[in-house]
């Protein structure tokens, strides 16, 4: 099994979200969350002083699936979050050595 970690931006979940849904995909965890990587922010001007914007925010979806569709998961959310401009985004691959369900206490793959 692995876990995709994906941060994108906060515009493209919708789209990202149904098109995963698409392609089965029946459960995500998305959290708000901020940073920066090599865009490092921006200046904004407010009331007629300068601010620096050091943190954007952006949305991480975190999905755990089995082995034979994280190729085809790692696509889509490439496909539909793409903006072609700095600031879309990374994927994180992570293997997962189990996942235990609470309610049932099935564990591996069924649990997922």
């Amino acid at each position: 099994m692995r876990k995709i970690e994906a941060i994108i931006k906060t515009f493209k979940l919708d789209e990202v979200k149904d098109a995963l849904n698409e392609i089965g995909i029946q459960g995500m965890t998305i959290t708000e969350v901020k940073g920066f990587g090599r865009q490092k922010g921006y200046v904004e001007v407010y009331r007629g002083k300068e601010y620096e914007v050091r943190f954007l925010p952006k949305i991480k979806i975190e999905i755990v699936l089995s082995d034979s569709m994280v190729d085809n998961v790692i696509y889509t959310i490439m496909e539909r979050a793409k903006t072609g401009n700095v600031g879309d985004g990374k994927i994180f691959v992570y293997h997962v050595e189990d996942v235990i369900r609470i309610s049932t206490g099935e564990q591996g793959e069924s649990a997922v």
